[in-house]
């Protein structure tokens, strides 16, 4: 029996960039946090250490602070296009470029004053091949809650089983969801918007039986508005809701009083996808 390398990769993780756009009087401001992660013919430097294909990770950060002045951001599907396409075309040891970028809003506040949004997190993760391109959009910490219009009910039950059943509950969860596109151009802002408009009329809307009855409905929804989405897939923890039991002070509680509770929480994961899209080229989140 042999031993031999497996898939690797290497890079810089979490770099931290804000940008700062000075037209006149008027400033703009683009905050991100990138991550590269590089792939290929990296044999040597595990085996025995021969470095002469490693790209410092040194050089990575510095690659994401002068691609920011040369370049500009912009979209960050966009910026993190281009660092793939440039890892991937100026080091020919490398087969692969993975580019992750945490997008975090600020909105306006007076012409170079801003203040930090903290609703959800746009997200992006790119693969840049020698041949191909894969673009996977996302938002991480959307925290969405119906009051009613929700039920639970109908489940299997066995001897450890106490859950009551629900036809009134709370329905609460900070979704987190990454969708990947069929090709890599489109208008990313008006794109990502379109997505989370869709994401979360959809929870708005639905009926909801289950957490996955509604995670069916999200996807199908995002689908429906974006012809550009290939696949959808989303992560929703169940953020319950405990109503709480007022008999002692004789006093009713009809479904207005609560405990949020923390841990432990249900979690449902799932994909929606279209029936005809070509395969992804890499793995991606889920």
């Amino acid at each position: 029996m042999a031993i031999v390398l497996g898939p690797n990769r290497y890079g810089k993780a979490e770099t931290r960039l804000v940008r700062v756009y000075r037209d006149g009087d008027t400033h703009g401001l683009v905050d991100f946090n990138v991550s590269v992660a590089l792939s290929g013919d990296l044999t040597g430097t595990h085996l025995t250490g021969d470095n002469s294909g490693v790209l410092p990770t040194d050089t990575m950060k510095n690659t994401v602070y002068a691609f920011a002045k040369e370049h500009g951001t912009g979209e960050p599907e966009a910026f993190a296009l281009l660092l793939g396409r440039h890892f991937v075309g100026t080091q020919a040891q490398v087969h692969a470029a993975k580019v992750s970028i945490e997008s975090y809003g600020w909105e306006r506040l007076g012409p170079h004053s801003f203040q930090r949004r903290g609703d959800h997190t746009r997200t992006t993760v790119v693969t840049v091949t020698g041949d191909a391109t894969q673009v996977v959009s996302g938002v991480t910490g959307l925290v969405l809650l119906n009051s009613t219009d929700s039920e639970f009910h109908g489940f299997v039950k066995d001897r450890y089983t106490t859950l009551p059943e629900a036809t009134d509950r709370i329905l609460a969860t900070a979704v987190d969801a990454r969708w990947r596109h069929v090709g890599d151009d489109t208008d990313w802002g008006k794109s990502f918007t379109g997505a989370l408009d869709a994401l979360v009329k959809a929870f708005v809307g639905t009926y909801s039986y289950s957490l996955q009855q509604t995670l069916y409905a999200m996807g199908s929804g995002l689908l429906e508005s974006r012809p550009e989405v290939a696949e959808v897939r989303l992560a929703l923890p169940n953020k319950h809701h405990y109503r709480v039991d007022l008999s002692p002070f004789d006093l009713t509680n009809d479904n207005e009083v609560f405990i949020a509770g923390d841990r432990p929480y249900g979690l449902i994961e799932g994909t929606v996808t279209r029936d005809d899209v070509e395969p992804a080229i890499a793995e991606w989140w889920l």
